[in-house]
């Protein structure tokens, strides 16, 4: 994942910055507890397709 699209990325529902998983190949919102997967380098952003984190995951972060 590019440095700089990382520091420009942001939410798309709430616009808070977002966490870098690299082993999960996932972006993370923590105040939605979402996470947005990258597919072949390419995150995708749609909330519609964002998986909601456990309480257990969220708490972790």
């Amino acid at each position: 994942m590019d440095a700089k699209l990382l520091d420009i990325l942001v939410c798309p529902l709430c616009k808070s910055p977002l966490i870098y998983r690299k082993t999960e190949q996932e972006l993370i919102c923590k105040p939605d507890r979402l996470a947005y997967k990258i597919d072949d380098g390419i995150p995708v952003m749609l909330v519609d397709e964002a998986r909601k984190l456990t309480p257990e995951e969220a708490e972790a972060l």
